[in-house]
């Protein structure tokens, strides 16, 4: 919170002294606005394709009876869990003249013919996959608790189907869907991995690109101006969350009674089709981006056709062995993640024990302040690092900004929201009486933190910290702002590879990032198990059914 406090004083009172100059600059200055206007756009259908994408696919997976549920949704999710550069790299490889895939096929379009996903309508569409699983999470939920014994009510009264979605199931989907919508928004406006590899290219900038450039030219002198940029950032977010508040709020869609069995909707001679369809989508968003970076990666050269003759190992060699850059990458990256992994997952148990069991107000408020930094943007966080981390620490005279510590302070304060959420669900569904009777012998807190309530959470405190470690091992939106020289990481690699134009590299990288997040996807998978339901985004009894 200290960070976040002192990036709203920045933008008024910059080295502590009151000045609204950079204030009215940044206000005035056609960049700021034509960003700002930028990031709305392509946020809003994002949203907006996210929303309707998760909506369908939660629908279908749900209340339908389509087969192989689990792999659906676990390939559904699998976008959400690649990081957005990568994402990015991977379709951009797909289109164009000198993709490796399209020329193994002999269909590329003609030398010289651009890039169709450079452009803000490819930023608009990766928005719209990379945060699909996100509405998706909370659509299902909902889809669930729809009643059967009000669907058949309105069906016995006459009601055709369009009337019962706009009358009955509409209006019981109201709080998801604009849950879901104020969600996937926050998500596409802080996102910064996509617009940055498809929109630079193309001199189409939005709010965190646009601070990113004015910060990697001018360095930590623009500081205060681009505190501002962040700080509108930021008070968009805000502004989404709090307007779904208050829009929650007035609107209620709660049921009197418990609902009886859910509704299940059998398709019947509609099935294979639906579920053709589904599958083909799964191969659109995912399968053919993955396969075109693997082809990518496997040739001497950008534009170079696969076959067995053009076929190489090269590129992972240099970028696993040979280069400097990518090997300390690979370092660092698994350093942060895994750190912070471990860090998240010990705090978190104790952190969770005082919320959930013994209840406190300060552990309340403690969680609430948790949540911030991983619902505001990550280049509002970063911005807020720079500001409190660039000057020497007080007593110490050391200076965080320009290391590797900067990056992993603030990766604590990123994703301490998604380690603990996983902890609260196992405490909710642990009974406390055993820590309670530990308690009257006499155990002390310690004592029954380590005995106790440590091995109960264990499965689940692990689950958390490999979703941390997943999100965190190949971040950039936090990274790009505060690697040096030195303390690359993954994330910041794929980007400046791509951007220097070793795009074979680039897509080397990003297969082992891709290969290592899916390795860690099927390690927590087989720990589901023992874990609560809904600690695995994609692991759901329904998705199993």
């Amino acid at each position: 919170m200290v960070p976040l406090a002192r990036l709203s004083l920045e933008g008024i009172a910059p080295g502590g002294t009151l000045d609204l100059g950079p204030l009215r600059e940044a206000l005035t200055s056609r960049s700021t606005w034509r960003a700002t206007l930028h990031s709305l756009e392509t946020s809003l259908i994002g949203m907006a394709g996210a929303v309707a994408l998760g909506t369908v696919f939660a629908f279908l997976v749900s209340l339908t009876d389509v087969r192989a549920k689990l792999l659906l949704v676990f390939c559904f999710m699998l976008p959400m869990m690649i990081p957005p550069q990568i994402t990015a790299l991977s379709w951009i490889q797909v289109f164009g003249p000198s993709s490796a895939l399209l020329n193994t096929l002999a269909i590329a379009p003609p030398p010289g013919t651009p890039n169709p996903i450079y452009s803000r309508e490819g930023i608009m569409v990766l928005l719209a996959v990379q945060h699909a699983p996100l509405a998706f999470l909370v659509l299902r939920a909902a889809f669930r608790q729809l009643p059967r014994e009000l669907i058949e009510a309105a069906r016995m009264t006459g009601a055709r189907p369009p009337r019962i979605a706009a009358t009955v199931i509409l209006p019981l989907l109201t709080p998801a869907l604009a849950a879901s919508a104020a969600l996937t928004f926050v998500s596409a406006l802080g996102n910064f991995g996509i617009p940055a590899m498809l929109g630079i290219p193309a001199s189409y900038y939005v709010l965190p690109t646009l601070i990113y450039r004015r910060l990697s030219t001018f360095g930590p002198s623009l500081i205060s101006d681009v505190a501002i940029l962040a700080v509108i950032v930021g008070l968009i977010g805000a502004a989404v969350i709090i307007g779904h508040g208050i829009l929650a709020s007035r609107v209620e869609a709660r049921l009197v009674t418990k609902p009886g069995a859910p509704l299940f909707l059998p398709l019947g001679r509609w099935r294979l089709a639906i579920e053709t369809t589904l599958w083909a989508l799964i191969l659109v968003i995912l399968v053919l981006p993955l396969t075109a970076l693997v082809a990518t990666a496997l040739v001497p050269a950008y534009g170079v056709p696969l076959s067995l003759a053009t076929m190489t190992l090269d590129n992972f060699v240099e970028v696993l062995f040979r280069q400097a850059a990518t090997v300390r990458a690979f370092i660092n990256s698994g350093f942060l993640a895994g750190t912070a992994a471990v860090v998240l997952a010990i705090l978190a148990v104790p952190l969770g024990y005082f919320l959930v069991w013994r209840r406190l107000r300060l552990a309340r408020v403690l969680a609430t302040a948790a949540e911030a930094p991983y619902a505001l943007p990550g280049v509002v966080l970063a911005i807020a690092m720079i500001l409190v981390f660039i000057n020497p620490l007080p007593l110490l005279g050391i200076s965080l900004y320009g290391t590797l510590w900067i990056i992993f302070i603030a990766y604590l304060a990123r994703f301490l929201a998604l380690g603990l959420r996983p902890v609260i669900a196992g405490f909710e569904q642990l009974d406390p009486r055993l820590e309670e009777a530990a308690r009257m012998a006499g155990a002390g807190f310690l004592m029954r933190l380590r005995t106790i309530t440590a091995p109960l959470l264990g499965p689940v405190a692990a689950a958390g910290a490999i979703l941390v470690f997943v999100t965190a091992v190949n971040e950039l939106t936090v990274s790009a702002l505060l690697w040096s020289a030195g303390n690359e990481t993954l994330g910041v690699i794929v980007f400046n590879l791509d951007d220097g134009g070793y795009s074979v590299l680039a897509a080397s990288v990003a297969v082992v990032t891709v290969f290592a997040v899916f390795t860690l996807m099927l390690v927590a998978q087989a720990l589901s198990g023992r874990l609560p339901p809904g600690v695995l985004p994609w692991t759901d009894s329904t998705a199993q059914r």
